[in-house]
């Protein structure tokens, strides 16, 4: 059998991660053999591993302290390929082929908007981090982005050609998501008979830009009666429960940190936000409209407006603007879209079909087992 593994820092619940185990059930489900390598074996989504899927643990405190590790790993499994995820892990995985000496294809893939992410540190050693990427990512077997724009980013900010970065957009359990999402809400304000619920999840970061979206949502309060649920965890919650404070918003909003039922809300909401200054792609919006969610979004870089065809399946308002993302969110409750239009753009985002572009890309196709 074809041995495909997956090297990542750890198993936490970002999109990278969910990815690679969706990419994994794929290949296991024809035929491929699969290990998850794993720098930690640490993280919520280690329940999420696929059965049949190896785990391996490096047992290293950092990334970087894989190196050694997994150049072994190289050198004693010898996997015909490796998939790495995210960026520093990118790097440790090709320096671990050229230390092993090894035949195994490595693929990278970046899942993040570089220019930004950079451009939002003040480490030393993220400035660094175009230099490295120059200097290594050639040595790559195969580059995928999640995203044109994502893409056009990264060959901009490392000085690598265009040609040689392939767009695949991420793949997803459309089926899976909408069995869960078919499922009763946990959520007490999802219940029948209450105001409309406004629904976003996703890390509470200042990526993610929840003021512009509280801000918002106050706007539309002083119109009708609304609810706001924001899921996720992050260093951002103190400041928003003081925001909310400040806009009199309090008891309309909630933050009940990350819950694993979170297609029920997406199917029940009213309208689901994505308010972000920048992403890699924007998974939830894929995941809302397998829900059949009712969508506004900023028309951030890099994502929304491909998943959304610009405007086509959801509403795009430009980043950090409070007014018009209260619009937006009051056109969406006034003259939704129809949900089986919805429903039919996520099927551009099946699983199968990153499943043959990733073999692609490889060098391989559903023949090869």
């Amino acid at each position: 059998m074809i041995k495909i593994a997956f090297f990542l820092p750890f198993l936490g619940g970002g999109g990278a991660e969910r990815v690679c185990l969706t990419l994994a059930e794929g290949f296991l489900h024809h035929g491929f053999e699969v290990d998850f390598v794993l720098a930690r074996k640490t993280g919520r989504l280690l329940k999420e591993v696929p059965i049949g899927a190896g785990v391996v643990d490096l047992s290293a405190r950092r990334t970087l302290n894989a190196l050694l590790p997994l150049a072994a790993y190289l050198r004693r499994e010898k996997p015909f390929a490796l998939i790495a995820a995210p960026d520093h892990a990118n790097l440790v995985a090709i320096w671990a082929k050229l230390l092993a000496f090894s035949q195994t294809r490595v693929l990278i893939s970046n899942h993040i908007f570089l220019s930004i992410s950079i451009g939002n540190t003040r480490k030393i050693q993220e400035k660094i981090y175009p230099f490295l990427l120059h200097l290594f990512y050639r040595q790559a077997d195969a580059l995928v982005s999640v995203s044109r724009g994502a893409a056009d980013d990264l060959a901009r900010i490392a000085r690598i050609s265009r040609k040689r970065i392939r767009t695949i957009y991420n793949p997803f359990p459309l089926a899976e998501i909408a069995r869960q999402g078919s499922e009763p809400p946990s959520h007490p304000w999802f219940a029948p008979g209450g105001p409309p619920v406004i629904l976003a999840a996703g890390r509470l970061s200042a990526q993610k830009d929840y003021p512009t979206l509280l801000r918002a949502f106050a706007s539309v309060r002083k119109i009708r009666p609304v609810r706001l649920v924001i899921m996720g965890e992050g260093e951002e919650l103190p400041r928003l429960l003081a925001l909310a404070d400040d806009l009199g918003i309090r008891t309309d909003i909630d933050l009940p940190g990350f819950m694993d039922h979170l297609y029920p809300l997406m199917a029940h909401c009213q309208v689901f936000v994505l308010s972000s200054t920048w992403e890699g792609f924007g998974n939830v919006l894929v995941e809302a409209l397998t829900c059949g969610a009712q969508i506004v979004s900023t028309d951030c870089p890099s994502g929304p407006a491909e998943i959304l065809e610009n405007g086509k399946y959801g509403r795009l308002v430009p980043v950090g603007d409070g007014d018009a993302l209260g619009r937006a969110i009051e056109d969406a409750l006034d003259h939704p879209l129809p949900i089986e239009g919805l429903k039919e753009r996520a099927k551009a985002f099946s699983s199968e079909q990153a499943v043959c572009a990733y073999l692609n890309a490889l060098g391989l196709s559903l023949n090869d087992r």
